[in-house]
C-alpha cells in the first residue's frame, strides 16, 4: 500500500459521494436511510465550509498515494464543549482490506488531536460487524459500552458496541 492522504471535499467528489451515499448496503451501519439525488449532493458540496465549528462535522476524502480517491472518512457529531466526535469511515469495495481505513484512521486522529484539540473520538459499530470492530480496536479504541436495541434495521433492533479513542 502506498501513502494515504485525508484532503477535503471537491466538486469532483460528486460521483463518488453519490455512489457511497446511495449504496443501501451501508445504510445498515451508517444513519442514512433515504437516496441523495445528485442535485442534494452538489448543493451539500457548494455549501460545506469545511470548519467543522461551523457545520458541526467535517467529511474528508481518502485518496491513495496516486490521487485515487479509496473512501470518505467523517468527524460527525461534533461536541465543542466535552471535545468529542463521532467516527464514520467507509472504503470503497475494491480498496478494502489493503490497509488504507487503518491509515486514515490514524492520520484522522492526529488531525483531531493536534488541529481540533479533541480529547475522544467514538464510533458506534453492530456487534456483528467483526471487521470494523477489529479495524478500531487495532488503531487503539477501546470498546466501552453495548447499548442494547441502539439499531433499528427495519425489521429488528440490535445492540450496538461503543468504541472511545481517548487522545
Amino acid at each position: 500500500m502506498s501513502r494515504t492522504l485525508l484532503r477535503a471535499l471537491e466538486p469532483e467528489d460528486l460521483e463518488i459521494l453519490y455512489q457511497i451515499e446511495n449504496d443501501q448496503e451501508l445504510w445498515n451501519v451508517g444513519v442514512t436511510n433515504v437516496p441523495y439525488s445528485r442535485f442534494i449532493l452538489r448543493q451539500y458540496l457548494a455549501n460545506n465550509s469545511g470548519d467543522i465549528y461551523a457545520d458541526g462535522q467535517v467529511r474528508l476524502m481518502i485518496e491513495d498515494g496516486e490521487g485515487r480517491v479509496v473512501g470518505i472518512a467523517d468527524l460527525v457529531n461534533f461536541d465543542p464543549r466535552n471535545l468529542r466526535a463521532e467516527v464514520g469511515i467507509v472504503i470503497a469495495v475494491p480498496y478494502r482490506r489493503c490497509g488504507y481505513a487503518m491509515k486514515a484512521l490514524s492520520e484522522l486522529a492526529d488531525y483531531a488531536r493536534r488541529v481540533i484539540h479533541l480529547h475522544q473520538l467514538y464510533a458506534i459499530v453492530d456487534p456483528s460487524n467483526t471487521a470494523s470492530i477489529a479495524l478500531f480496536e487495532k488503531a487503539g479504541y477501546q470498546k466501552t459500552a453495548e447499548m442494547p436495541d441502539w439499531l433499528f434495521d427495519g425489521h429488528s433492533y440490535r445492540s450496538a458496541s461503543l468504541l472511545q479513542l481517548f487522545l
